[in-house]
């Protein structure tokens, strides 16, 4: 490792630096006259750069050398299409090193009937995972907060109707085992990003975790969000960007997809979009994911609903069946011109 000291550091405060460095099993040794440039030799350990940026005389880790955090990716793959990538399996769904896959449903699952047809609906159409909010975190207090325990029954439901493996958000720790005896991928929302309690506990689980970075996060604290699933040892994360927040009013929030492409090179974790968080329109769903998955996304998460004027959370941005079925032919080709597959249940799926 290759870290920098601050300028004028008391020798005391010196001192202080190789005494942890040397407690976590590093030899230190000085690059230049003004002892600022310190070389760090010793052992791999993923928790050594953020332990050292703790440390008031660090100023940065240059270099974190062999010492990476579980979500890196090694450098010297970096250039090797998807050597070292993790595969999230879920259900028939496939995450990472070259498989594509599509999460569809509605933003809350508001009844039975609706929910059952809207997973028949996209499962013919492409989608290996149903989507769907029982509890939901909302802005206002007074805005619907889903149908909770109910809700829950209703994606069982669905589920056995289907056959679709069930992602769903989970909001407090508390709820693990009760949301997880339904969901085969609990979500963890952009407002929970940094809710360290509910990532350590659900790194407790081995089931698989989709966490959405937060609408003003940076791709480091979205990447240390992941480390405390990982840590846990949950091996099983899927990243989604979903849109940060900007300023102009013409889409809900900003697809970083510059993002996408980076965290394929910084991570071996699969990544996915939000297009739908991210336009907050429907019109522009489908030209998102396209963009999302030509920057390298292993799959694309949207709200799709049968009668989006009915419900009473997000039904101005989910997109029709019809859209939904142009979108899974879009992204199958454009998995193909990297070599990449679009995993679908061939059995089911009649895209129009």
């Amino acid at each position: 490792m290759l870290i920098r000291l601050r300028k004028h550091l008391p020798e005391a405060e010196i001192q202080a630096i190789l005494a942890a460095a040397d407690q976590m099993g590093f030899q230190a040794r000085f690059l230049d006259r003004e002892r600022e440039l310190v070389e760090l030799s010793g052992p791999s350990r993923p928790d050594a750069r953020s332990r050292l940026e703790d440390l008031a005389g660090v100023r940065d880790v240059l270099d974190a050398g062999e010492s990476r955090e579980l979500f890196a990716r090694d450098p010297a793959r970096r250039s090797s299409p998807h050597a070292g990538d993790s595969v999230v399996s879920v259900g028939q769904a496939r995450f990472g090193a070259g498989h594509v896959s599509l999460i569809a449903g509605p933003c809350a699952v508001e009844g039975a009937e609706r929910l059952i047809e809207i997973a028949l609906g996209v499962r013919e159409r492409g989608a290996t995972v149903l989507r769907g909010g029982a509890f939901k975190p909302r802005t206002s207090p007074y805005s619907f907060q889903g149908a909770r325990h109910e809700g829950l029954e209703w994606l069982r439901r669905a589920k056995l109707e289907s056959g679709l493996p069930v992602v769903t958000e989970l909001l407090d720790p508390r709820d693990v085992e009760l949301v997880g005896e339904i969901a085969d991928m609990f979500q963890i929302g952009s407002r929970n990003m940094a809710n360290t309690p509910l990532l350590s506990e659900v790194g407790r689980t081995r089931k698989p975790v989709l966490l959405k970075r937060g609408f003003a996060a940076s791709l480091r604290e979205l990447l240390l969000a992941a480390e405390f699933v990982l840590a846990g040892g949950n091996e099983n994360v899927v990243l989604c960007e979903r849109g940060i927040r900007g300023f102009d009013p013409n889409t809900r929030n900003v697809l970083d997809v510059g993002a996408v492409a980076h965290l394929k090179r910084a991570t071996h974790l699969p990544v996915i979009v939000d297009p739908s968080h991210a336009a907050g329109r429907p019109d522009l769903v489908r030209a998102l994911a396209r963009a999302g998955l030509a920057a390298g996304a292993d799959g694309v998460i949207c709200e799709v609903h049968t009668h989006p004027y009915e419900v009473h959370c997000d039904g101005h941005q989910a997109i029709s069946l019809e859209e939904f079925a142009r979108l899974t032919a879009d992204a199958r080709a454009i998995a193909a011109l990297d070599g990449r597959r679009l995993v679908t249940d061939s059995a089911q799926e009649t895209v129009s």
